[in-house]
């Protein structure tokens, strides 16, 4: 499986951006107040509409549609598979032909009353002990996220329990640390 990364957001041209999305998206983008958070929905559409002519030989924009908890599916090609995240420093899409989670996020600092709401006592365990509490989190809240966007469910009050009873196998994890991100590609 193929992973699209834009870490290099700055050089995006928004202008010819912004011409080369679907008016959907376009609109999407505009509604955010700084051009930083422009520049990331446009660039992770722009990957999305790679990934699609590479792998699936679709041309046009996609048009989303979405499910009961915000999960976007393409209209018309409900037989891909997708999943977008972006954060300060990257944007990210993969595609495939079954269900697939993805989760960026910038490495920031350790917050012990986030990971207290939403980790485990093992996880919880598993971060006071690693050299970088604050890189072992966010490997940990990239798993559950890109799970919960795989699955549909989205992030909820069941933080804890994410990852039980979900194999390992189930997640690729690459730490960029020179970049100060880190994603996780879930696939059950």
């Amino acid at each position: 499986m193929k992973v699209y990364v834009n870490d290099e957001i700055g050089r995006l041209n928004l202008e010819d951006g912004l011409r080369n999305v679907s008016q959907q998206r376009r609109e999407q983008a505009l509604r955010f107040k700084y051009e930083q958070g422009r520049r990331l929905s446009v660039a992770v559409y722009l990957l999305l509409k790679e990934a699609l002519s590479e792998q699936a030989g679709i041309d046009e924009n996609p048009i989303f549609e979405y499910g009961e908890h915000g999960k976007p599916f393409i209209v018309g090609h409900a037989d891909w598979h997708f999943s977008l995240s972006h954060c300060r420093e990257a944007a990210v899409c993969v595609v495939s032909r079954k269900p697939v989670g993805i989760d960026v996020e910038s490495i920031g600092r350790y917050n012990e009353s986030v990971a207290r709401y939403a980790m485990s006592d093992e996880e919880l365990a598993q971060i006071e002990r690693a050299d970088r509490p604050e890189v072992a989190f966010t490997r940990l809240w990239t798993m559950k996220e890109s799970l919960l966007k795989l699955t549909g469910e989205g992030i909820n009050d069941r933080m804890k329990e994410t990852l039980r009873d979900v194999p390992p196998s189930a997640f690729t994890t690459i730490e960029r640390l020179d970049k100060n991100y880190i994603y996780t590609i879930s696939e059950l």
